[in-house]
Protein backbone atom coordinates (compact mmCIF):
# COMPACT_ATOMS: atom_id res chain seq x y z
CA UNK A 1 0.00 0.00 0.00
CA UNK A 2 2.95 2.59 0.62
CA UNK A 3 4.00 2.09 -2.86
CA UNK A 4 0.52 3.17 -4.81
CA UNK A 5 0.68 6.65 -1.94
CA UNK A 6 3.79 7.46 -3.45
CA UNK A 7 2.82 7.23 -6.81
CA UNK A 8 -0.06 9.35 -5.96
CA UNK A 9 1.88 11.67 -3.73
CA UNK A 10 4.18 11.95 -7.22
CA UNK A 11 1.66 12.79 -9.25
CA UNK A 12 -0.14 15.39 -7.06
CA UNK A 13 3.71 17.32 -7.20
CA UNK A 14 3.92 17.12 -11.19
CA UNK A 15 0.65 18.64 -11.71
CA UNK A 16 1.39 21.02 -9.23
CA UNK A 17 4.92 22.19 -10.75
CA UNK A 18 3.77 21.87 -14.02
CA UNK A 19 0.70 24.25 -12.91
CA UNK A 20 3.22 26.89 -11.53
CA UNK A 21 5.83 26.88 -14.59
CA UNK A 22 2.75 27.52 -17.18
CA UNK A 23 1.92 30.44 -14.52
CA UNK A 24 5.50 31.41 -14.40
CA UNK A 25 5.61 31.51 -18.27
CA UNK A 26 2.20 33.47 -18.64
CA UNK A 27 3.47 35.61 -16.22
CA UNK A 28 6.81 36.10 -17.99
CA UNK A 29 4.67 36.95 -21.15
CA UNK A 30 2.64 39.57 -19.73
CA UNK A 31 5.96 40.72 -18.41
CA UNK A 32 7.14 41.16 -21.65
CA UNK A 33 4.43 42.51 -23.31
CA UNK A 34 4.05 45.24 -21.33
CA UNK A 35 7.53 46.25 -21.49
CA UNK A 36 7.26 45.98 -25.39
CA UNK A 37 4.31 48.15 -25.15
CA UNK A 38 6.18 50.99 -22.92
CA UNK A 39 9.27 50.73 -25.25
CA UNK A 40 7.06 51.45 -28.30
CA UNK A 41 5.24 54.08 -26.35
CA UNK A 42 8.83 55.93 -25.71
CA UNK A 43 9.87 55.19 -29.01
CA UNK A 44 6.69 57.40 -30.15
CA UNK A 45 7.26 59.71 -27.51
CA UNK A 46 10.45 60.63 -29.00
CA UNK A 47 9.45 60.77 -32.50
CA UNK A 48 6.62 63.28 -31.27
CA UNK A 49 9.90 65.27 -29.36
CA UNK A 50 11.99 64.76 -32.02
CA UNK A 51 9.17 66.29 -34.49
CA UNK A 52 8.13 68.99 -32.52
CA UNK A 53 11.78 70.29 -32.35
CA UNK A 54 11.99 70.15 -36.07
CA UNK A 55 8.93 72.22 -35.98
CA UNK A 56 9.95 74.50 -33.58
CA UNK A 57 13.45 75.04 -35.82
CA UNK A 58 11.77 75.61 -38.72
CA UNK A 59 9.31 78.07 -37.61
CA UNK A 60 12.43 79.92 -35.78
CA UNK A 61 14.39 80.13 -39.37
CA UNK A 62 11.34 81.68 -40.82
CA UNK A 63 10.70 84.06 -38.43
CA UNK A 64 14.66 84.99 -38.90
CA UNK A 65 14.47 85.00 -42.80
CA UNK A 66 11.29 87.15 -42.22
CA UNK A 67 13.09 89.77 -39.66
CA UNK A 68 16.06 89.73 -41.93
CA UNK A 69 13.91 90.52 -45.24
CA UNK A 70 12.01 93.57 -43.21
CA UNK A 71 15.52 94.56 -42.12
CA UNK A 72 17.03 95.14 -45.57
CA UNK A 73 14.10 96.46 -46.91
CA UNK A 74 13.79 99.63 -44.26
CA UNK A 75 17.71 99.92 -44.30
CA UNK A 76 18.92 102.61 -44.82
CA UNK A 77 22.43 103.65 -46.47
CA UNK A 78 24.36 106.27 -44.30
CA UNK A 79 25.39 109.20 -45.46
CA UNK A 80 28.63 109.75 -46.54
CA UNK A 81 30.86 112.72 -44.66
CA UNK A 82 33.35 113.27 -47.38
CA UNK A 83 34.14 112.57 -51.25
CA UNK A 84 36.39 109.72 -49.98
CA UNK A 85 33.78 108.29 -47.87
CA UNK A 86 31.33 108.69 -50.86
CA UNK A 87 33.41 106.68 -53.23
CA UNK A 88 34.14 104.06 -50.31
CA UNK A 89 30.23 103.69 -49.59
CA UNK A 90 29.66 102.38 -53.16
CA UNK A 91 32.46 99.35 -52.59
CA UNK A 92 30.52 96.71 -51.06
CA UNK A 93 32.19 95.25 -47.99
CA UNK A 94 32.54 91.75 -46.66
CA UNK A 95 30.94 90.60 -43.68
CA UNK A 96 33.86 91.13 -40.88
CA UNK A 97 35.72 87.97 -40.10
CA UNK A 98 39.00 86.96 -39.16
CA UNK A 99 41.48 87.46 -41.43
CA UNK A 100 42.52 83.84 -43.15
CA UNK A 101 46.02 82.21 -41.91
CA UNK A 102 49.04 82.75 -44.60
CA UNK A 103 49.56 80.29 -46.19
CA UNK A 104 53.40 81.34 -46.06
CA UNK A 105 55.52 83.67 -43.83
CA UNK A 106 59.13 83.94 -43.29
CA UNK A 107 61.71 86.64 -42.48
CA UNK A 108 63.22 88.45 -45.44
CA UNK A 109 66.13 90.47 -44.72
CA UNK A 110 64.63 92.73 -41.78
CA UNK A 111 60.93 92.53 -42.51
CA UNK A 112 58.13 89.18 -43.10
CA UNK A 113 57.21 88.27 -46.24
CA UNK A 114 53.30 87.24 -46.10
CA UNK A 115 51.74 85.24 -49.42
CA UNK A 116 48.15 85.60 -48.03
CA UNK A 117 46.01 85.58 -50.84
CA UNK A 118 45.85 82.79 -53.71
CA UNK A 119 43.48 82.30 -55.81
CA UNK A 120 42.35 80.71 -59.93
CA UNK A 121 39.92 82.28 -62.28
CA UNK A 122 39.44 80.18 -65.30
CA UNK A 123 37.23 81.48 -68.35
CA UNK A 124 36.09 79.12 -71.12
CA UNK A 125 33.95 79.50 -74.27
CA UNK A 126 32.14 77.65 -76.50
CA UNK A 127 30.34 78.87 -80.18
CA UNK A 128 29.99 79.16 -83.80
CA UNK A 129 30.22 81.96 -86.22
CA UNK A 130 29.66 82.53 -90.10
CA UNK A 131 33.35 83.19 -90.77
CA UNK A 132 36.23 80.56 -90.79
CA UNK A 133 38.54 80.38 -88.27
CA UNK A 134 40.93 82.17 -90.09
CA UNK A 135 39.09 85.19 -90.31
CA UNK A 136 37.64 85.00 -86.46
CA UNK A 137 41.53 85.38 -85.34
CA UNK A 138 40.97 89.00 -86.74
CA UNK A 139 37.12 89.51 -85.63
CA UNK A 140 37.70 88.83 -82.79
CA UNK A 141 41.21 90.38 -82.30
CA UNK A 142 41.45 90.24 -78.95
CA UNK A 143 43.75 87.10 -76.96
CA UNK A 144 40.97 86.32 -74.19
CA UNK A 145 38.10 87.05 -76.99
CA UNK A 146 36.47 83.59 -78.06
CA UNK A 147 37.57 83.38 -81.63
CA UNK A 148 37.17 79.91 -82.79
CA UNK A 149 34.64 77.49 -83.85
CA UNK A 150 34.21 74.63 -81.17
CA UNK A 151 35.92 75.76 -77.80
CA UNK A 152 38.29 78.07 -76.63
CA UNK A 153 40.04 78.24 -73.56
CA UNK A 154 40.44 82.60 -73.11
CA UNK A 155 42.00 81.71 -69.63
CA UNK A 156 43.17 80.67 -66.67
CA UNK A 157 44.48 83.18 -64.04
CA UNK A 158 46.76 82.54 -61.12
CA UNK A 159 46.41 85.51 -58.66
CA UNK A 160 48.87 85.97 -56.05
CA UNK A 161 48.71 88.91 -53.36
CA UNK A 162 49.50 89.67 -50.04
CA UNK A 163 51.35 92.35 -47.99
CA UNK A 164 55.15 92.13 -48.32
CA UNK A 165 55.71 94.24 -45.13
CA UNK A 166 54.37 97.71 -42.93
CA UNK A 167 54.81 99.80 -46.29
CA UNK A 168 54.10 97.56 -49.63
CA UNK A 169 51.68 95.26 -50.87
CA UNK A 170 52.39 93.26 -54.16
CA UNK A 171 50.34 91.79 -56.73
CA UNK A 172 51.08 88.87 -59.39
CA UNK A 173 48.76 87.56 -61.96
CA UNK A 174 50.14 84.75 -64.00
CA UNK A 175 48.13 83.46 -67.67
CA UNK A 176 47.83 79.77 -68.70
CA UNK A 177 46.41 79.91 -72.39
CA UNK A 178 46.28 77.69 -74.81
CA UNK A 179 45.88 79.02 -78.88
CA UNK A 180 43.31 78.03 -80.32
CA UNK A 181 44.77 77.71 -83.83
CA UNK A 182 47.31 75.52 -83.08
CA UNK A 183 47.17 74.10 -79.50
CA UNK A 184 50.34 75.36 -77.96
CA UNK A 185 49.95 76.40 -74.09
CA UNK A 186 51.60 79.40 -73.40
CA UNK A 187 52.16 81.02 -69.36
CA UNK A 188 52.89 84.26 -69.52
CA UNK A 189 53.44 87.16 -67.24
CA UNK A 190 50.11 89.61 -66.58
CA UNK A 191 50.91 91.54 -63.91
CA UNK A 192 53.77 91.68 -60.85
CA UNK A 193 54.12 94.93 -58.58
CA UNK A 194 54.06 96.68 -55.43
CA UNK A 195 51.93 99.56 -54.37
CA UNK A 196 52.82 101.61 -51.39
CA UNK A 197 50.43 102.03 -48.24
CA UNK A 198 50.80 104.88 -46.24
CA UNK A 199 52.65 108.16 -48.39
CA UNK A 200 51.39 111.23 -46.83
CA UNK A 201 49.66 114.29 -49.02
CA UNK A 202 47.30 111.26 -50.39
CA UNK A 203 50.06 110.29 -52.24
CA UNK A 204 50.66 106.30 -53.66
CA UNK A 205 53.28 105.21 -55.69
CA UNK A 206 52.78 101.42 -58.07
CA UNK A 207 55.69 100.18 -59.55
CA UNK A 208 56.87 96.71 -61.43
CA UNK A 209 54.91 95.54 -64.59
CA UNK A 210 51.04 96.04 -64.66
CA UNK A 211 48.55 97.49 -67.37
CA UNK A 212 48.11 100.98 -68.27
CA UNK A 213 45.34 102.65 -66.83
CA UNK A 214 43.73 104.04 -69.22
CA UNK A 215 39.91 104.16 -69.50
CA UNK A 216 38.09 101.42 -67.92
CA UNK A 217 38.01 98.45 -69.94
CA UNK A 218 42.34 98.15 -70.22
CA UNK A 219 43.45 97.91 -66.53
CA UNK A 220 40.90 94.90 -65.75
CA UNK A 221 41.02 91.30 -66.02
CA UNK A 222 39.17 89.67 -68.60
CA UNK A 223 37.03 87.88 -65.42
CA UNK A 224 36.01 91.25 -64.34
CA UNK A 225 34.51 92.47 -68.64
CA UNK A 226 30.33 92.41 -68.25
CA UNK A 227 31.03 90.78 -71.86
CA UNK A 228 33.01 87.68 -72.86
CA UNK A 229 35.27 89.95 -75.36
CA UNK A 230 37.24 93.34 -75.69
CA UNK A 231 35.77 96.40 -77.35
CA UNK A 232 37.20 96.31 -81.05
CA UNK A 233 38.70 99.74 -80.15
CA UNK A 234 40.74 98.28 -77.55
CA UNK A 235 42.23 95.98 -79.79
CA UNK A 236 42.79 98.51 -82.23
CA UNK A 237 44.20 100.41 -80.13
CA UNK A 238 46.34 98.79 -76.87
CA UNK A 239 46.44 95.10 -78.96
CA UNK A 240 45.27 91.58 -77.96
CA UNK A 241 46.81 91.66 -74.45
CA UNK A 242 46.23 95.21 -73.72
CA UNK A 243 48.44 97.97 -72.79
CA UNK A 244 51.35 97.21 -69.93
CA UNK A 245 54.41 96.85 -69.68
CA UNK A 246 57.23 97.96 -66.69
CA UNK A 247 57.50 101.18 -65.20
CA UNK A 248 55.95 103.20 -62.29
CA UNK A 249 52.80 105.26 -61.40
CA UNK A 250 52.05 107.82 -58.91
CA UNK A 251 48.56 108.47 -57.69
CA UNK A 252 47.47 111.64 -55.75
CA UNK A 253 43.99 111.71 -54.09
CA UNK A 254 43.17 115.11 -54.50
CA UNK A 255 41.33 117.50 -52.29
CA UNK A 256 38.46 118.53 -54.17
CA UNK A 257 35.35 118.03 -52.36
CA UNK A 258 34.67 115.73 -54.23
CA UNK A 259 36.53 111.89 -54.88
CA UNK A 260 39.10 112.77 -57.37
CA UNK A 261 42.11 111.11 -58.39
CA UNK A 262 45.02 111.93 -60.75
CA UNK A 263 47.54 109.26 -62.50
CA UNK A 264 50.82 109.82 -63.81
CA UNK A 265 52.76 106.85 -65.30
CA UNK A 266 55.81 106.27 -67.61
CA UNK A 267 56.52 102.75 -68.81
CA UNK A 268 58.77 101.15 -71.53
CA UNK A 269 57.32 101.95 -74.91
CA UNK A 270 58.27 98.59 -76.20
CA UNK A 271 57.39 94.61 -76.83
CA UNK A 272 54.06 93.41 -77.96
CA UNK A 273 51.79 94.37 -75.40
CA UNK A 274 52.72 98.41 -76.40
CA UNK A 275 51.18 97.75 -79.65
CA UNK A 276 50.47 101.74 -80.40
CA UNK A 277 54.33 103.07 -79.42
CA UNK A 278 57.61 100.58 -79.93
CA UNK A 279 55.88 97.29 -80.18
CA UNK A 280 58.32 94.66 -82.00
CA UNK A 281 59.21 92.93 -85.14
CA UNK A 282 57.02 89.79 -84.51
CA UNK A 283 53.86 91.88 -83.46
CA UNK A 284 54.37 93.41 -86.97
CA UNK A 285 54.42 90.51 -88.99
CA UNK A 286 50.88 89.97 -87.77
CA UNK A 287 49.54 93.00 -87.85
CA UNK A 288 51.22 96.37 -89.09
CA UNK A 289 49.33 99.53 -88.34
CA UNK A 290 48.89 100.72 -91.37
CA UNK A 291 50.19 98.41 -93.07
CA UNK A 292 53.82 100.27 -92.76
CA UNK A 293 57.52 98.36 -91.79
CA UNK A 294 58.82 97.91 -88.79
CA UNK A 295 61.77 99.88 -87.82
CA UNK A 296 63.84 98.99 -84.51
CA UNK A 297 64.55 101.91 -81.84
CA UNK A 298 66.44 101.69 -78.78
CA UNK A 299 65.91 103.94 -75.80
CA UNK A 300 68.31 106.59 -75.71
CA UNK A 301 66.52 109.04 -73.52
CA UNK A 302 63.36 109.69 -71.53
CA UNK A 303 61.64 110.50 -74.52
CA UNK A 304 62.02 107.29 -75.56
CA UNK A 305 59.36 106.10 -72.91
CA UNK A 306 55.52 105.98 -72.96
CA UNK A 307 53.98 108.53 -70.24
CA UNK A 308 50.24 108.31 -68.88
CA UNK A 309 47.64 111.26 -67.29
CA UNK A 310 44.38 109.49 -65.97
CA UNK A 311 42.09 111.90 -64.25
CA UNK A 312 39.45 110.38 -62.61
CA UNK A 313 36.36 111.28 -60.68
CA UNK A 314 33.27 109.90 -58.86
CA UNK A 315 29.82 111.14 -57.12
CA UNK A 316 27.15 109.71 -55.59
CA UNK A 317 24.27 111.69 -57.20
CA UNK A 318 21.68 110.14 -54.90
CA UNK A 319 21.34 107.12 -52.51
CA UNK A 320 20.92 105.11 -55.75
CA UNK A 321 22.78 106.21 -58.32
CA UNK A 322 26.85 106.98 -58.75
CA UNK A 323 28.72 108.05 -61.64
CA UNK A 324 32.27 107.42 -62.46
CA UNK A 325 33.67 110.06 -65.04
CA UNK A 326 37.27 110.29 -66.38
CA UNK A 327 39.93 111.42 -69.31
CA UNK A 328 43.04 109.75 -70.42
CA UNK A 329 46.36 110.42 -72.54
CA UNK A 330 49.34 108.47 -73.47
CA UNK A 331 52.44 109.96 -75.33
CA UNK A 332 55.31 108.16 -76.85
CA UNK A 333 57.36 107.61 -79.61
CA UNK A 334 56.50 104.14 -82.22
CA UNK A 335 58.09 101.84 -84.53
CA UNK A 336 57.92 103.51 -87.45
CA UNK A 337 61.11 105.33 -87.67
CA UNK A 338 63.20 107.42 -85.68
CA UNK A 339 60.84 110.98 -85.60
CA UNK A 340 57.79 108.70 -85.10
CA UNK A 341 54.99 109.27 -82.35
CA UNK A 342 51.82 108.64 -81.19
CA UNK A 343 49.28 110.43 -78.89
CA UNK A 344 45.90 108.41 -77.56
CA UNK A 345 43.53 110.20 -75.76
CA UNK A 346 40.36 109.15 -74.17
CA UNK A 347 37.16 109.87 -72.07
CA UNK A 348 35.31 107.33 -70.07
CA UNK A 349 31.59 107.30 -67.84
CA UNK A 350 30.22 104.61 -65.55
CA UNK A 351 26.96 104.97 -64.03
CA UNK A 352 25.22 102.65 -61.98
CA UNK A 353 21.45 102.68 -60.57
CA UNK A 354 20.90 100.07 -57.05
CA UNK A 355 18.15 101.30 -54.89
CA UNK A 356 18.75 100.96 -51.32
CA UNK A 357 16.65 98.05 -50.72
CA UNK A 358 18.05 95.87 -52.88
CA UNK A 359 19.00 91.91 -52.31
CA UNK A 360 22.47 91.14 -53.05
CA UNK A 361 22.65 93.85 -55.23
CA UNK A 362 19.75 93.15 -57.19
CA UNK A 363 18.15 94.83 -59.08
CA UNK A 364 21.19 96.76 -60.81
CA UNK A 365 21.72 99.19 -63.44
CA UNK A 366 24.88 99.02 -65.28
CA UNK A 367 25.87 101.68 -68.16
CA UNK A 368 29.56 102.42 -69.67
CA UNK A 369 30.94 104.05 -72.19
CA UNK A 370 34.29 105.03 -73.77
CA UNK A 371 35.22 106.89 -76.16
CA UNK A 372 39.18 107.12 -77.65
CA UNK A 373 41.14 108.49 -80.85
CA UNK A 374 44.84 107.77 -81.74
CA UNK A 375 47.01 109.67 -83.39
CA UNK A 376 49.71 107.54 -85.14
CA UNK A 377 52.26 110.00 -87.10
CA UNK A 378 54.29 107.94 -89.22
CA UNK A 379 57.97 108.80 -89.84
CA UNK A 380 58.94 109.21 -93.70
CA UNK A 381 60.51 105.37 -95.11
CA UNK A 382 62.44 105.15 -97.83
CA UNK A 383 64.32 101.56 -99.14
CA UNK A 384 65.42 100.91 -102.38
CA UNK A 385 67.62 97.85 -101.20
CA UNK A 386 65.84 95.69 -103.78
CA UNK A 387 65.56 97.94 -107.18
CA UNK A 388 62.46 96.58 -108.54
CA UNK A 389 60.50 97.25 -105.45
CA UNK A 390 61.49 100.63 -103.94
CA UNK A 391 59.74 101.58 -100.86
CA UNK A 392 59.01 105.72 -100.90
CA UNK A 393 56.25 106.39 -98.01
CA UNK A 394 55.29 110.09 -97.10
CA UNK A 395 55.27 111.34 -93.20
CA UNK A 396 51.64 110.81 -92.23
CA UNK A 397 49.32 111.37 -89.69
CA UNK A 398 46.68 107.86 -89.68
CA UNK A 399 44.01 108.73 -87.38
CA UNK A 400 42.15 105.95 -85.70
CA UNK A 401 38.97 105.89 -83.38
CA UNK A 402 35.78 104.76 -81.79
CA UNK A 403 33.76 103.88 -78.81
CA UNK A 404 31.47 101.32 -77.08
CA UNK A 405 28.52 101.68 -75.27
CA UNK A 406 26.62 99.22 -72.97
CA UNK A 407 24.02 98.88 -70.39
CA UNK A 408 23.16 95.95 -68.04
CA UNK A 409 20.28 95.00 -66.33
CA UNK A 410 20.09 92.54 -63.50
CA UNK A 411 16.32 92.50 -63.75
CA UNK A 412 16.43 89.08 -60.79
CA UNK A 413 18.27 87.50 -58.65
CA UNK A 414 21.54 85.91 -60.34
CA UNK A 415 19.90 86.90 -64.04
CA UNK A 416 21.22 89.93 -66.09
CA UNK A 417 20.77 91.08 -69.53
CA UNK A 418 22.52 93.59 -71.63
CA UNK A 419 23.30 95.38 -74.99
CA UNK A 420 26.62 96.81 -76.04
CA UNK A 421 27.21 98.82 -79.42
CA UNK A 422 30.75 99.61 -80.76
CA UNK A 423 32.30 101.68 -83.82
CA UNK A 424 35.73 102.37 -84.95
CA UNK A 425 36.78 103.88 -87.96
CA UNK A 426 39.66 106.13 -88.71
CA UNK A 427 41.55 108.40 -91.53
CA UNK A 428 44.85 107.58 -93.56
CA UNK A 429 45.25 105.13 -95.95
CA UNK A 430 46.81 101.45 -94.95
CA UNK A 431 49.64 100.85 -97.16
CA UNK A 432 52.20 97.99 -98.21
CA UNK A 433 50.77 95.07 -96.70
CA UNK A 434 47.05 96.32 -97.12
CA UNK A 435 44.70 97.70 -100.50
CA UNK A 436 43.88 100.59 -98.59
CA UNK A 437 41.96 101.18 -95.17
CA UNK A 438 38.99 99.75 -96.19
CA UNK A 439 41.09 96.15 -96.66
CA UNK A 440 42.84 96.55 -92.92
CA UNK A 441 40.64 94.47 -90.83
CA UNK A 442 42.53 96.64 -87.58
CA UNK A 443 41.78 100.12 -89.51
CA UNK A 444 38.42 99.68 -91.36
CA UNK A 445 34.73 100.71 -90.45
CA UNK A 446 33.42 98.44 -88.40
CA UNK A 447 29.80 98.07 -86.63
CA UNK A 448 29.20 95.37 -83.93
CA UNK A 449 25.86 94.93 -82.15
CA UNK A 450 25.81 92.23 -78.93
CA UNK A 451 23.01 91.52 -77.30
CA UNK A 452 24.14 89.46 -73.90
CA UNK A 453 22.15 86.98 -71.37
CA UNK A 454 23.78 86.17 -68.03
CA UNK A 455 23.48 84.05 -65.28
CA UNK A 456 25.38 83.52 -62.15
CA UNK A 457 24.96 80.40 -60.01
CA UNK A 458 26.95 81.68 -56.89
CA UNK A 459 29.25 84.53 -56.84
CA UNK A 460 31.96 82.15 -57.68
CA UNK A 461 30.61 80.83 -60.78
CA UNK A 462 29.19 82.84 -64.28
CA UNK A 463 27.27 81.29 -67.38
CA UNK A 464 27.34 83.90 -69.97
CA UNK A 465 24.98 83.75 -73.52
CA UNK A 466 26.61 86.58 -76.38
CA UNK A 467 25.40 86.72 -80.16
CA UNK A 468 27.88 88.96 -81.81
CA UNK A 469 26.37 91.02 -85.33
CA UNK A 470 29.70 92.72 -87.00
CA UNK A 471 29.53 94.47 -90.23
CA UNK A 472 33.33 95.47 -91.44
CA UNK A 473 34.49 96.15 -94.34
CA UNK A 474 36.82 93.63 -94.38
CA UNK A 475 35.16 90.63 -94.78
CA UNK A 476 33.94 89.10 -97.89
CA UNK A 477 30.40 89.33 -97.31
CA UNK A 478 30.43 92.26 -95.26
CA UNK A 479 28.86 91.28 -92.32
CA UNK A 480 29.27 88.36 -90.03
CA UNK A 481 27.25 86.54 -87.52
CA UNK A 482 28.91 84.93 -84.33
CA UNK A 483 26.97 83.30 -80.93
CA UNK A 484 29.31 81.78 -77.68
CA UNK A 485 28.67 80.51 -75.05
CA UNK A 486 31.11 81.25 -71.69
CA UNK A 487 31.49 79.66 -68.41
CA UNK A 488 34.13 81.16 -65.54
CA UNK A 489 34.32 79.81 -62.24
CA UNK A 490 36.46 80.89 -59.62
CA UNK A 491 38.02 80.03 -56.21
CA UNK A 492 40.79 80.26 -53.56
CA UNK A 493 40.25 84.18 -52.36
CA UNK A 494 40.01 85.67 -55.49
CA UNK A 495 37.37 88.56 -54.84
CA UNK A 496 33.72 87.53 -55.44
CA UNK A 497 31.94 89.45 -58.69
CA UNK A 498 30.43 93.01 -57.37
CA UNK A 499 26.93 93.84 -58.95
Amino acid sequence: MLFPCLKQRSFIILTVLVALLVETQAALAQVMTHELEALKKEIEELRRSDAEKQRKLDELQRRIQAMESQSSAHEKPSVPKSALDKALNEIETPAEQLPPPDLLSRRVGGSTFRLIDVSLDALFAAGTSTERDESLQRLQGGDHDPRKRGFTVQQAELSLTGAVDPYFTGETHLLFLIDPVVGDTTVELEEAFLTTQSLPYGLQLKGGFFLSEFGLINPTHPHAWDWLDQPVINTRLFGPDGMRQAGVRLGWLTPLPWFSELYLGVQNAGGETMTSFLANRDFFDVRPIGGRPFVQRDVKSLKDLAYLVRWENFWNVSDEVGAKLGISGVFGPNASGPDGDTRIYGADLKVRWRPTDNFRGWPFVLWQSEIMQRDYTADRFFDDSNPDEVINLPRETLRDWGFYTQALYGFQYGWAGGLRYEYASGSGASVLTFNGRDADPFRDDRHRISPLLVWHPSEFSRLRLQYNYDRSDHLEHKDAHSVWLGVEFLYGAHPAHKY
